[in-house]
């Protein structure tokens, strides 16, 4: 049986035992001569540094074992009474580390924190994302309950947003032991150095170590398809094909799909792996028959629970084909043998560029793991238009006529070329140093301001003493003088020139309560709140808002949170459609019609009120301006739309993105939780939060159920591929009662629009057409506005319950108030439980 790490440890198992290293290193081997696990001789140096108490970087490639490394720092850590935090950069690779953590050490010693999160964050062992780390220390400085530091995939220390929270910790956590992981850090002098001056430790850099499974490094002319032909016939699967934009990925994954790439024995296992996994959605359904083939998709528009599902069958070794990004294997230990990278060049954002050293090493070292293969392979291919060329040539060889015919196909507008020689350049390149990308901004000085103290110090050491050169010093310190005069003008810092810290330095304190989350997620939600505090629940004529109070609400919360591009840009797209044949039916020429158009946008409820707002905060908390207001409709669209979240996805064509729309939906849902107080809701309101909580649920449920329902990563023990299946949706009554609503309104909605086609595809039941012919001999329209949407005007009968039905009947609003037309209809439970949304049955339209 395989020991239970902390029993091992004396300090742990005993709690009035001392501490000594030394037993602490012995019951660490132990523990992994128990596992079956011999220390490479990179990771015994790296764990004898740690527990002689000496910073490490560790700089060995990947596969080389370095979180078990980090398992030992966090022993000696926590044995000696101390408290130590792991931090990455990704929410998922902290859950991640957070349950392999628990594993070893025990769900009581392990706490979890990222920002809209939180689990056992008292525990001696944090995961967190590195801001959470940063603002920590900006907050409490060398105070920090903060004994040792494990930061992984810190190459992103030069990532030029985000690099400051690997910067920070550094700088202000002196009496911190630091572990820096990462396989691509390049040269690393002087950041040990620095690191050693300010924590009075040795910092030892290991690096060097013997890659355990060696790479082969091949550049080639031939199509991917028959690349990855020969791969197969080589025996050099899993396959992992990299492609830098999620579309190329998917497209990729349907191309191959014609190929056979697993035998009937192979695509037998894969079938039976998958068991009832529910694939619910367009894509999902697309995924179900790609994953049949052998063929994996992975990338981060995907729904969590379709890409724990490929990572799920590519640790089981069933896939012997995965298309995606590069975001496949950041710190997931899948087997991979062969990366095939289907181009050196990448849109970053600004422009296309080639790959850095950096990029290339990191996307290579997925191939060949440690445990799984002997030998690793990454293939490159040659540009798209090279390979068509090179493949002509081939084809005419031996007939002049047809060679003369051959002309060089000229790549794509802004294309950047690579060769054989940017190859050879790349593979043997060691990756670039890490440049700092230090900044300051309102929110982190008032982080400062919070420590109390001479804040004028802490400030100026921020500014002077960190890792930038001298001049963008200077910058940092002028932006900060600029910033905190603006904070001090707006009274959010006060300064007491009658009670100085030291000669000359007034002390500085904050003049409002800091939330205990500030800087770290939703920064602008004192904001919301205080809008929230004008707004309505019962909206007058002359009330701010469009007069529908639960859903101006949703907008003061979306405008708060960050925008889900793609979707906007359908949303954008959709409209400008609908406004071009809009303009063309009013005979508006086209020159004037483009002009028009560039004022069409995506939906922004709420945008010159939120806009008004905000600079009115922004005069006494003008921090607030470090963040910016961003109104949009999502929530509010769905929900006014009466959509489901397949049929929304649908209606916007975002099938690759849908992933990246559930997480907005899941964000908004946790904001709404958590941002609107109790005293400002209403029923309605309460309904609709409840609605899209349990949305969210039955699409993914490990989104909102996240620490309850989540599965810690497959090892051999088997667990199912199959994760738990979503609660009943008619067990969440007020969230299925919204549920239930929507698909009358969406009726409603149809009718006042006359969409017969669409009436009768959701209800072939009814003579749709004849029904509004008669409806509208007697009305002219159908009230759709918030108040025709009103419980009030839908009934739920909940009689016939034991039978597995209710009975619903919607009121049509007509402009006489006469409320005579009504929609009758069905909704079975068994099947909504079935299908995770509520399946609505119109028996009949009637005219009392």
């Amino acid at each position: 049986m395989v020991s239970f790490l902390p029993d091992l440890i004396p300090a742990l198992a005993d709690a009035d035992a001392p501490n000594d290293p030394d037993q602490v290193l012995e019951a660490f081997l132990e523990w992994t001569t128990d596992r079956g696990i011999e220390l490479y001789p990179a990771q015994e140096e790296a764990v004898m540094h740690l527990a002689a108490g000496a910073n490490v970087v560790l700089a060995t490639p990947t596969g080389t074992g370095k979180s078990l490394v980090a398992t030992a720092a966090h022993a000696f850590c926590i044995a000696e009474g101390g408290r130590t935090y792991y931090t990455a950069p990704i929410k998922a690779l902290v859950s991640e580390k957070f349950f392999a953590l628990v594993e070893i050490f025990g769900a009581e010693r392990v706490g979890m924190v990222t920002g809209d999160s939180s689990v056992n964050p008292d525990a001696p062992i944090i995961c967190c994302t590195a801001e959470i780390l940063a603002n920590k220390a900006l907050r409490e400085g060398k105070a920090a309950d903060v004994d040792q530091v494990v930061m992984d995939e810190f190459h992103y220390y030069g990532d030029d947003q985000r690099g400051w929270a690997w910067q920070v910790p550094l700088l202000l956590l002196p009496r911190a032991q630091f572990l820096l992981m990462s396989a691509t850090l390049g040269d690393t002098e002087k950041l040990r150095t620095d690191l050693t001056k300010r924590t009075g430790r040795p910092t030892e850099l290991v690096a060097g170590a013997t890659r355990p499974v060696p790479l082969s490094y091949e550049y080639v002319l031939t199509p991917v398809h028959e690349t990855v032909e020969r791969l197969l016939d080589d025996n050099e699967a899993p396959i992992y094909i990299v492609h830098f934009a999620q579309a190329a990925a998917v497209e990729r994954a349907q191309a191959l799909s014609s190929m056979k790439i697993a035998s009937k024995e192979q695509r037998d296992r894969i079938v039976e792996a998958i068991g009832g996994f529910r694939f619910t959605t367009t894509f999902g359904r697309s995924l179900s028959r790609w994953l049949r083939q052998g063929i994996g998709v992975h990338h981060a528009g995907m729904l969590p629970r379709y890409r724990r599902l490929v990572e799920v069958l590519a640790q089981r070794g069933l896939l012997r084909v995965i298309c995606g990004t590069d975001t496949l294997g950041v710190g997931i230990n899948v087997p991979i043998r062969s990366v095939l990278v289907t181009a050196l060049a990448k849109f970053d954002g600004n422009r296309m560029r080639h790959l850095s050293a950096r990029e290339f090493h990191q996307i290579a070292g997925r191939a060949g793991r440690a445990g799984y293969d002997d030998h690793g392979t990454v293939v490159v291919e040659a540009p798209e238009h090279v390979v068509e060329y090179e493949a002509a040539v081939t084809k005419a060889a031996g007939d002049p006529k047809k060679q003369r015919k051959i002309t060089r196909k000229q790549p794509p507008k802004g294309f950047v070329n690579w060769t054989e020689a940017t190859f050879e350049r790349i593979t043997n390149a060691e990756p670039e140093a890490l440049t700092s990308h230090m900044h300051i901004t309102s929110a982190m000085l008032v982080n400062v301001v919070a420590r109390g103290g001479d804040v004028f110090e802490h400030v100026r050491q921020l500014c002077f003493d960190n890792h930038e050169p001298r001049a963008r010093q200077f910058e940092l310190a002028r932006r900060a003088l600029e910033l905190g005069r603006t904070l001090i003008e707006a009274g959010i810092i006060e300064v007491d020139r009658e009670h100085p810290v030291a000669p000359g330095r007034p002390r500085l304190s904050l003049t409002v309560d800091l939330q205990a989350n500030f800087a770290l997620n939703q920064p602008l939600s004192p904001f919301a709140l205080a809008v929230l505090e004008v707004l309505d629940p019962e909206p007058q004529p002359d009330s701010i808002g469009t007069g529908n109070y639960a859903l101006d609400v949703v907008s003061v919360i979306e405008s708060t949170l960050d925008d889900p591009r793609p979707l906007l840009m359908q949303q954008q797209f959709k409209a400008r459609g609908e406004a071009v044949n809009a303009m063309k039916a009013e005979g508006i020429e086209y020159e004037e019609r483009m002009e028009l158009l560039e004022e069409v946008t995506w939906p922004k409820p709420l945008d010159e009120v939120l806009e008004q707002a905000y600079d009115e905060f922004a005069e006494t908390q003008p921090w607030v301006r470090d963040f910016e207001l961003r109104p949009k409709s999502v929530v509010r669209d769905m929900y006014e739309r009466a959509m489901s979240f397949a049929e929304y996805i649908g209606f916007y064509d975002l099938a690759r993105s849908e992933g990246l729309v559930l997480r907005y939906l899941s964000d908004a849902y946790r904001a709404l939780m958590h941002t609107v107080p109790e005293d400002v809701r209403n029923g309605e309101l309460d309904d609709l939060i409840e609605w899209l909580g349990e949305l969210v649920r039955q699409v993914d449920s490990s989104l909102v159920d996240e620490w309850a329902e989540l599965v810690a990563p497959v090892g051999d023990d088997g667990l199912p591929v199959v994760p738990p299946a979503p609660p009943s949706i008619v067990a969440n009554a007020r969230a299925f009662t919204v549920l239930v609503r929507n698909e009358l309104w969406r009726r409603v909605q149809l009718a006042a629009l006359e969409r017969d086609d669409e009436l009768n595809a959701l209800d072939p039941a009814v003579d749709w057409p004849e029904v509004l012919d008669e409806y509208y001999e007697e009305y002219d329209f159908i009230a759709v506005d918030a108040a025709a949407r009103s419980p009030q005007f839908c009934r739920i009968d909940t009689e016939r319950q034991g039978s597995g039905f209710w009975d619903v009947e919607q009121t049509l609003v007509d402009p006489d108030g006469d409320h005579a037309w009504r929609i009758r209809a069905e909704v079975d439970l068994g099947a909504s439980v079935e299908e995770g949304t509520a399946i609505v049955r119109v028996t009949e339209v009637v005219r009392l």
